[in-house]
């Protein structure tokens, strides 16, 4: 059997890692890992507050990964509260709430929980939730789902 007979055109192929847009929460651009092994999306949060008596959280957002500029305040909805166990095997508990992105030119509506990942090489992480609404991920190729102009990508590298 020669080709890629799983591929059909209800299917967008991207890299194991993409530029993502959060359009709701005013994040143009943000590198994100594509991440098969994790169920759930995350993304970096930082000085989170419990707002409703859990209702509500908010948020601050740093997109770029080797920076601290253009902050994004956010508050949302509190979707869920969960135990996500890293790939070190440290058991967490989460907030999660929906966030629309925007992967490979498609619109997703994920669930994604609220972390630290100010240690780790990406901002972001797309897991499997989200890749199920359409997505093959071929771990060979980065930003097949395109990616910003050269000046947006100097300033994800503090230039």
């Amino acid at each position: 059997m020669s080709g890629r007979p799983y591929l059909t055109t209800e299917h967008t192929v991207v890299g194991w890692r993409e530029w993502v847009r959060l359009p709701s929460v005013g994040v143009d651009w943000i590198k994100a890992k594509v991440d098969t092994g994790a169920r759930t999306s995350s993304l970096h949060a930082f000085d989170l507050v419990v707002l409703d008596d859990g209702a509500r959280v908010r948020f601050s957002i740093h997109p770029w990964q080797r920076g601290s500029r253009d902050e994004r305040v956010v508050e949302l909805p509190v979707h869920d509260v969960r135990s996500v166990r890293s790939s070190s095997g440290h058991a967490e508990e989460r907030y999660v709430v929906r966030l629309p992105l925007v992967l490979g030119g498609r619109d997703v509506d994920a669930e994604v929980t609220l972390t630290g990942r100010d240690e780790m090489g990406f901002r972001m992480l797309v897991g499997r939730e989200a890749l199920v609404q359409g997505f093959l991920v071929d771990p060979v190729l980065s930003y097949a789902g395109g990616r910003p102009e050269r000046a947006v990508r100097r300033r994800n590298w503090g230039r």
